[in-house]
């Protein structure tokens, strides 16, 4: 089991998400359920579609954080469930799109949807996912709860379009990077967190909390993936290693090694991402550079700093088992790249 320190507390936290995966199991079957129901459709295509990727994997970590922040202050009723399992449609339904976007031919270590049926059906899909997904948000009856999923949503798509700016663009800055993730990342983490603390009923300062945590959390996590790209496994990434290189993805490690290097390492990067292209034996050279200026030891030490401060965020949260296990949360992202 690895262990990674904390700022909040002298022990070392685990590094596990199996703890909040054992506390929300009773919510997360009934989530399950709810989720291959609402799939379901008269034309067979979307459910085929739909359940590809649907039981393909993936550690289901947004919908998660929707059941723990509305036990954590003892929420009776379904609506968790609910919502839980609308968030989770707007992640696939995401990952559907996000696919046809970057032309990537693999996820979670199967072939993408649109390898299967196509660009168009894809799309299509993700959209009808969708529009699942705010019926199941309307059904809750919390006004509160759908405005922030909504406001999600359309900020996602928001990032969709920074990302196709940044894409292929070495003048990409830092800052510009970081809008990218906090839209296509880091907005839907905070939405599954903060909607667990409105529908039962808490006030502001909690319900911010829970929001700053799952903000800080995705940033973590997207920098974590960023860096597995380049020095992770397929295992860890569900993907091929190199596939943000190969689609011309101009990732944070990508960021600070152009800012650091030099003339000629400028030229590579223009060459592999801008221009003509990628040839053998430029995956590996671009990995010797991100290595050369520190960018991915530097990246890993920005997601441990989004990672100490989502842990901050628990402060004022209720303590218990649901509260270390968000801490344990944390910590498992990181490790990813430890």
């Amino acid at each position: 089991m690895a262990f990674v320190a904390t700022i909040s507390d002298s022990q070392p936290r685990r590094a596990s998400i199996q703890s909040l995966v054992e506390l929300v199991s009773p919510g997360m079957a009934r989530v399950n359920d709810l989720i291959l129901s609402k799939a379901g459709s008269n034309v067979d295509l979307i459910p085929e579609i739909a359940k590809h990727l649907i039981s393909s994997g993936g550690k289901r970590l947004r919908p998660m954080l929707t059941l723990a922040f509305a036990d954590m202050f003892d929420y009776q009723g379904d609506g968790h469930v609910t919502l839980a399992a609308s968030v989770e449609f707007m992640h696939t339904a995401t990952l559907l799109h996000d696919d046809v976007v970057d032309e990537s031919d693999m996820r979670r270590g199967k072939l993408a949807a649109r390898k299967l049926w196509g660009n168009q059906a894809s799309v299509l899909v993700g959209d009808y996912l969708l529009g699942q997904a705010f019926k199941m948000m309307v059904d809750v009856g919390s006004l509160e709860a759908l405005r922030i999923l909504a406001s999600a949503s359309a900020i996602i798509a928001e990032g969709e379009v920074l990302q196709l700016g940044a894409a292929k663009n070495i003048a990409t800055s830092e800052e510009d990077y970081l809008r990218v993730i906090e839209a296509k990342t880091a907005a839907l983490f905070a939405a599954a967190a903060e909607v667990g603390p409105v529908i039962a009923g808490q006030n502001r300062e909690l319900k911010q909390a829970a929001r700053t945590y799952g903000m800080e959390l995705g940033y973590a996590f997207q920098l974590v993936d960023d860096a597995l790209d380049y020095g992770g496994s397929s295992a860890d990434l569900g993907k091929d290693i190199g596939d943000d290189f190969r689609e011309g993805k101009i990732t944070l490690p990508v960021v600070l090694a152009i800012a650091r290097g030099s003339d000629a390492d400028r030229a590579f990067w223009s060459r592999c991402l801008e221009g003509e292209g990628i040839e053998e034996g430029d995956l590996e050279q671009a990995i010797e550079l991100l290595r050369k200026y520190d960018a991915l030891t530097e990246t890993v030490e920005r997601a441990r700093n989004y990672g100490e401060k989502a842990l901050r965020a628990l402060d004022p949260l209720p303590k218990g088992p649901l509260n270390d296990a968000l801490a344990d949360t944390v910590a498992f992202c990181i490790s990813r790249v430890s």
